[in-house]
């Protein structure tokens, strides 16, 4: 069983940067497409930004030009780094791996807390 852990989560003000980091227990970045996801209070988990094994990313609207995704699959990590943040941008925030094989798995981590207030 593959594990995702987050770390990185904080407090922070407005304006202020953040990097999150993502391990997984077993080399399995490099054969999945991983994002991170967010969900505020009372609304649903949605797509922050997602990275394919071949390295095509997809960002949400309202972080495009704010946060960036990497990866390196040698220490089985994903990370992402949010600059210019805001209140809106309060959430927990989940890693995510897809497996891209046929009947690959999709895991999560278990979240961490990001917290944007002055």
């Amino acid at each position: 069983q593959v594990q995702l852990v987050e770390s990185g989560g904080g407090l922070v003000q407005p304006g202020g940067s953040l990097k999150l980091s993502c391990a997984a227990s077993q080399s399995i970045f490099r054969i999945s497409t991983g994002g991170w996801y967010r969900q505020a209070p009372g609304k649903e988990r949605e797509l922050v930004v997602s990275i394919t094994p071949g390295g095509t990313t997809n960002y949400a609207d309202s972080v495009k030009g704010r946060f960036a995704i990497s990866r390196n699959n040698a220490k089985n990590m994903v990370y992402l780094q949010m600059n210019s943040l805001r209140p809106e941008d309060t959430a927990v925030y989940y890693c995510n791996a897809a497996v891209q094989l046929a009947g690959g798995n999709t895991y999560w981590g278990q979240g961490t807390q990001v917290a944007v207030s002055s």
